[in-house]
């Protein structure tokens, strides 16, 4: 990573139904609001993007950044469940399994996540007391 970030920041496709729900599901579950977000398609998104070397136009991947290093698909998923408070931290052991199986089933349902949850005309709007959590 070129820039300095949060020490634990998603990325994440904003005009996704699933993906503002997992959004919203991180935050509900992160009292130390120790996660921050943006959206791929946001000036912070897209600088990370060009910055990775990674598609400025394909928003199909979760993104993780921890400490500076970047995780994505099903290894980005899991290693943010790791910083939840509760159960769901214990999906971190789920990285067991190969990251090709994981990545196959992440894969298909990134590849059919509109057409199954529907999507958004425009990314979704913080409310004003988890904006200051949002990167533009």
């Amino acid at each position: 990573m070129h820039s300095t970030h949060p020490p634990h920041l998603i990325l994440f496709d904003g005009v996704c139904n699933v993906c503002s729900g997992a959004v919203q599901f991180v935050i509900k579950r992160d009292p130390n609001e120790r996660m921050m977000f943006a959206s791929l398609q946001s000036e912070t998104g897209q600088r990370i993007l060009k910055e990775n070397g990674l598609p400025l136009d394909e928003f199909n991947s979760f993104i993780y950044i921890e400490n500076g290093t970047l995780y994505t698909k099903s290894t980005g998923i899991l290693k943010a469940m790791r910083q939840l408070k509760g159960i769901y931290r214990w999906s971190y052991l789920f990285l067991a399994i190969p990251r090709p199986i994981r990545d196959w089933f992440y894969e298909r349902i990134a590849k059919n996540r509109y057409k199954w949850f529907g999507q958004k005309t425009s990314c979704m709007m913080p409310t004003p007391d988890i904006q200051k959590r949002f990167l533009s």
